[in-house]
């Protein structure tokens, strides 16, 4: 990883909200992150958290009612040019989690792989833009000649291939990866998860990484993020959150891990987290640097309580 002082990706403040006046509903409240060049970032939480939203809401497909993001230091939530809209387009893309759900099952790889590229305006000539499919696909470790197939001619893992692929002809600079096997085989998850580390360092890739499972974000991610009903509770380095995890959302969340061993699987004691129990009333929680690079979401009689457990 070789980050610079300068983050590519900041997140302010962010809320996100869906419906309206009655019906309103807020998916995800003041998130503020940074992501850095060349890092792999995590953001994990239960289904129905808002981390996908988060994401959907970075690549503009949700709006956002407050806040702001910015990327390379320039604002592209909200209201942008069309310039800018085709910029952010060209260096965010992003990998949907059901590989089948997010390709046509209609077009052939050829066109799925290049959709991309025909949405720039024909700026791409018909010979350059296979060369461009088949090196694509070259990279995910396809053959080029798959390019005449259709998607349900594909296993799991060769369609996420594709998926991946349809995000690298654009060659952006950042890629979310929502959920990017889940929908996957135990036995090709570690494929793709290999896969995406070699492209990272091939092409300098930087991943907002979306899951469910700590895991699976142990081994890809730098930093890991934690939200918890669309508020961020917990953000470290990947390391220090699980040797030093404070927040007890978090903690019910690394203890729901599966272990290897049968034995120690049987001696584990699982926590659950029961928000009902905080009492914010008097003692409000603020997003505090406990040490330097751990973020916790706490009041000042949690935080006394997590400094003895560093």
């Amino acid at each position: 990883m070789t980050m610079e002082n300068k983050p590519l990706l900041q997140v302010k403040d962010l809320t996100v909200t869906f419906g309206e006046r009655h019906n309103k509903f807020t998916a995800v409240k003041n998130v503020s992150f940074d992501i850095f060049q060349g890092e792999t970032f995590g953001l994990v939480g239960e289904s129905g958290s808002g981390k996908t939203t988060i994401g959907r809401t970075v690549i503009r497909i949700n709006p956002a009612a407050s806040g702001e993001i910015l990327y390379d230091g320039e604002r592209i939530s909200g209201r942008i040019s069309r310039e800018k809209d085709r910029e952010v387009t060209r260096k965010i893309q992003m990998i949907f989690q059901d590989p089948m759900a997010s390709l046509n099952e209609r077009a052939k790889v050829d066109y799925i792989v290049s959709e991309g590229l025909y949405n720039l305006g024909g700026r791409v000539s018909e010979e350059e833009r296979r060369k461009k499919v088949a090196q694509a696909l070259s990279d995910v470790g396809l053959l080029p000649e798959f390019a005449s197939r259709f998607p349900h001619e594909f296993s799991g893992g060769q369609r996420q291939r594709i998926g991946i692929a349809r995000a690298l002809i654009m060659e952006p600079e950042f890629i979310i990866a929502d959920e990017p096997i889940s929908a996957l085989d135990v036995s090709i998850r570690a494929q793709v998860l290999n896969l995406m580390a070699e492209l990272q360092r091939r092409r300098g890739l930087t991943y907002l990484l979306i899951s469910h499972d700590l895991s699976v974000m142990r081994f890809i991610c730098d930093r890991i993020a934690v939200i918890h009903l669309g508020r961020i509770v917990e953000l470290s380095s990947t390391e220090k959150l699980f040797a030093h995890p404070l927040h007890p959302y978090t903690r019910a969340l690394l203890s729901a891990i599966p272990l290897p061993d049968p034995a120690a699987e049987k001696r584990k004691v699982l926590e659950v987290y029961d928000p009902s129990c905080h009492h914010y009333e008097a003692d409000p929680p603020t997003w505090t640097e406990i040490e330097p690079g751990h973020f916790v979401l706490a009041n000042q009689e949690e935080l006394e309580k997590y400094r003895t457990m560093i």
